[in-house]
């Protein structure tokens, strides 16, 4: 018989950053979702990851999953009868740089029409030290006539639903900015998955 131990819990550990290992590497970033061939309005959108005092987030990653021009999603259980756009993939992966902040290239997404017509958006989750688990938000195209219809945005109180749109760069037509703001002031509305 073993004598009884006593046993003492292990102090907690932050997780990573440990995503530049293998994950964000130029071999395994994926910062264009649509090949040359891909249809549709091609946009390029600036991602900042803040923390809870607005200081850049140096070491995060986002994933991106996002339907076609058409409003199809490239996978299996998009059973929409849409044809797949040529070229197009769907899913990025992007590392946030000293200041913060990644780009993505890609085409405006379509409103996708299975059950409720939805407005075009990106689904994004947020990986960064600190956090056991990754934050889901979506980022919507402020101006666009279908948002006052999307159910989603629609779930979430009107004054914060500005932390859900992406606004155009007045200064470089195709370009738009997105705050990720992880905590604090203007905290972006993240989503239970």
């Amino acid at each position: 018989m073993k004598p009884e131990i006593d046993l003492v819990p292990t102090p907690s550990q932050t997780v990573g950053p440990f995503f530049a290992i293998e994950l964000t590497t130029d071999e395994h970033c994926i910062k264009c979702v649509a090949g040359p061939q891909a249809q549709g309005k091609r946009v390029w959108i600036t991602f900042r990851v803040l923390d809870g005092d607005g200081a850049p987030v140096n070491d995060a990653m986002l994933e991106i999953w996002q339907a076609d021009a058409n409003g199809k999603y490239k996978h299996p259980e998009d059973v929409q009868p849409k044809k797949l756009n040529a070229g197009w993939m769907g899913f990025g992966r992007i590392a946030t740089g000293e200041d913060g902040s990644c780009v993505l290239e890609t085409i405006r997404p379509g409103r996708v029409a299975q059950g409720t017509p939805q407005a075009p958006h990106l689904t994004i989750a947020v990986f960064a030290r600190g956090m056991l688990k990754p934050l889901y938000t979506r980022v919507y195209f402020a101006g666009d006539a279908a948002n006052d219809e999307d159910p989603i945005l629609r779930l979430v109180p009107a004054e914060r639903r500005e932390t859900l749109l992406a606004r155009p760069d007045p200064a470089r037509p195709g370009y738009w900015s997105f705050d990720v703001r992880l905590q604090g002031d203007q905290e972006t509305v993240f989503f239970e998955v």
